[in-house]
């Protein structure tokens, strides 16, 4: 197969399905020489596979990828949404290692935040549940120093640019106060970096307390920080309209 070939995948997305490494590692591993397809040694991560290619990495045959999976997680604070932080703090990887294959997230929740994060081995799926364009919403109870005015919070729902960044409509009402503190209900489609954050903040309320509830049809329900569920097949597909089966793809060396 050439790298001019029409059908199959690239081979970075190739060897990160087969959960050994992320898609930039998997071009590390190439430019290093260190993956082979047919027996030829490949110089570039411009190439594309078929379904019938027999792929090596440091000698050893690919495994088949697995099917599709996602998980439900229900993330503490104090944890980092990435694979490797520079300031060497705890992730969310780090503590779901022992429990999980190599999986990405569908989205994010900064180092404070809590609550529902979607984990999948999938990354195409990751990204199609994170674009706007799916139309999922986010869901959030949100606690905050101080009292805003319901009228402030609805007026969120036309957007808002805060420095010079526009937020789309905010769904935004009081819960309840607790002494000098309030807890809102908080709905967004978007969810760019710290958007909830930035947008109380530019209306004087610190947040004190962030937990994601919801993500599209997927909740948080009652399940404990740190604690993780497997969704079957059956709701994936469902939900996502994703056939959550093993590829048919063949990429292992027969007989080794």
């Amino acid at each position: 197969m050439t790298e001019t070939a029409k059908t199959g995948d690239r081979i970075a997305k190739v060897i990160a399905r087969a959960g050994i490494c992320s898609r930039r590692d998997a071009e590390r591993l190439i430019e290093e020489g260190r993956v082979s397809v047919d027996g030829k040694v490949l110089t570039t991560p411009a190439f594309v596979v078929g379904p019938d290619a027999s792929i090596t990495v440091d000698g050893k045959p690919l495994a088949a990828p697995e099917r599709t999976r996602l998980w439900r997680y229900h993330k503490p604070a104090g944890l980092v949404t990435t694979h490797k932080d520079p300031q060497g703090r705890r992730t969310v990887f780090d503590a779901l290692r022992q429990q999980l294959p190599r999986v990405i997230s569908v989205g994010r929740l900064d180092l404070n935040s809590e609550g529902l994060l979607l984990l999948t081995n999938d990354g195409a799926l990751a990204r199609r549940l994170e674009l706007p364009e799916t139309g999922w919403t986010r869901r959030y109870r949100v606690r905050v120093h101080g009292t805003p005015d319901p009228k402030q919070l609805a007026a969120l729902a036309k957007g808002i640019t805060v420095e010079g960044v526009q937020y789309g409509p905010i769904q935004a009402s009081v819960d309840r106060a607790v002494g000098s503190n309030t807890w809102l209900s908080v709905a967004l489609k978007e969810g760019k970096n710290r958007e909830i954050r930035n947008v109380m903040e530019h209306l004087g309320f610190a947040v004190s307390r962030l937990i994601r509830i919801a993500y599209g049809p997927f909740q948080l329900g009652h399940l404990a920080p740190g604690g993780i569920d497997e969704v079957s097949p059956k709701v994936i597909a469902e939900q996502t309209g994703v056939k959550a089966k093993r590829p048919s793809n063949r990429r292992t060396v027969p007989g080794t």
